[in-house]
């Protein structure tokens, strides 16, 4: 049974930063893809970054040159680092991790961006 484990949401203010992580059951070497999604009240899931197995990167218009996707090989561990927030990035931002025509999710955490 693959896991995957969210952390690190929560409340802060514009202008502030937040980094998620996201652990892995499995060795993160054995998935295609490796993303964050979010969802906000009233609207569909969107896709805010993505990595794949080759190391490349792509992040949806409205994040580009705020959110950085990482992984650490040695720690199965996934992260999403959240600078210059805005209040619109206020969703539950879930991990994916895309394996052998099977998408794995986590839980989801929260965050808030408000003043």
């Amino acid at each position: 049974q693959v896991q995957l484990v969210e952390s690190g949401g929560g409340l802060v203010q514009p202008g502030g930063s937040l980094r998620l992580s996201c652990a892995s059951s499995r060795t993160i070497f054995s998935y295609n893809n490796m993303g964050w999604y979010r969802q906000a009240p009233g609207k569909q899931r969107e896709l805010v970054a993505l990595t794949t197995s080759g190391g490349v990167t792509t992040y949806t218009d409205s994040v580009k040159g705020r959110f950085t996707i990482s992984r650490d090989n040695a720690k199965n561990t996934m992260y999403l680092q959240m600078d210059s927030l805005k209040p619109e990035d206020t969703a539950v931002y879930y991990c994916n991790g895309f394996r052998v025509g099977i998408n794995y999710w986590g839980q989801g955490t929260q965050v808030t961006v408000s003043s």
